[in-house]
């Protein structure tokens, strides 16, 4: 397993139905991190960030079959040498429109993508998006992990499937709104402790339609602790972390060992 690996959180506004604004706020704060010393292993973006929650007009706004974002991050990682899970964007393909992760690697290949299973109702996703039906994994720096999408942390099968799986990272882009930061802060945690995972969870800032998002970007080590955590402005949060520490928190708390699946059914 590698050593120990520098995130950076982009925790940035969306103006909902302006991709091309949030395109350019995108590249400008990501070339403020890869800039920065000493340089990020890996950059996270926040969810839906190129249209936001635009629903009503998301066919028209959405990336088709997410070609002018896989281009641009598969450049921006050759170019620089640096990992980003590109948050999520609307994607238009198939037929629909999905909100989807693309992960990649520092040579530019896609390592992975996801596209959101649990759709949230209230915020009409169920309307107006298709949902995934599989999960995410990938290899970061040869430790395993996995991702998923805001509302999908209310959903612990999930989590622990992806560690069942090895995980030891979790990462979730989201835009999660007031007045819910307690939801916030204590499922991420609770994913991070039952499943004894880092997690690394970058959320929006802003007002879109009803919604006032409230950022707080956080990465939370497998105890539990919150290591780093944002506020409610635009920034560009970084946290250092050795993936080593979930092995031992696993060794020392032998969850994993101690189930009794049969029961569970």
């Amino acid at each position: 397993m590698s050593g120990t690996l520098r995130i950076s959180l982009i925790q940035m506004n969306i103006e909902a139905g302006n991709p091309e604004v949030n395109f350019a706020r995108m590249e400008a704060r990501l070339k403020d991190a890869v800039v920065r010393q000493p340089k990020p292993d890996l950059i996270v973006l926040p969810e839906m960030w190129n249209a936001g929650y635009a629903l009503d007009r998301i066919g028209e706004l959405a990336d088709p079959d997410g070609e002018r974002t896989k281009a641009f991050f598969s450049d921006f990682c050759r170019a620089h040498g640096v990992n980003v899970l590109a948050g999520s964007i609307a994607e238009k393909r198939d037929g629909g429109v999905y909100n989807t992760i693309r992960m990649y690697g520092r040579d530019g290949r896609e390592l992975a993508d996801y596209s959101k299973i649990h759709l949230f109702r209230l915020m009409d996703e169920h309307l107006h998006l298709q949902a995934g039906d599989r999960l995410c994994r990938f290899e970061l720096e040869g430790v395993p992990a996995g991702a998923m999408i805001c509302y999908d942390i209310r959903f612990p099968e999930l989590a622990r499937k992806l560690a069942l799986d090895g995980a030891k990272l979790l990462f979730v882009p989201a835009e999660w709104p007031h007045p819910r930061l307690h939801h916030w802060r204590t499922l991420l945690q609770a994913r991070a402790i039952e499943n004894q995972m880092f997690v690394v969870a970058c959320n929006t800032v802003g007002v879109s339609g009803k919604s006032n998002f409230f950022g707080h970007s956080m990465v939370i080590d497998p105890w539990g602790e919150v290591i780093a955590e944002a506020g409610e402005e635009e920034t560009i949060l970084t946290a250092e972390i050795d993936p080593r520490l979930a092995e031992e928190v696993r060794g020392r708390i032998p969850v994993f060992e101690d189930r009794r699946p049969h029961l569970y059914q």
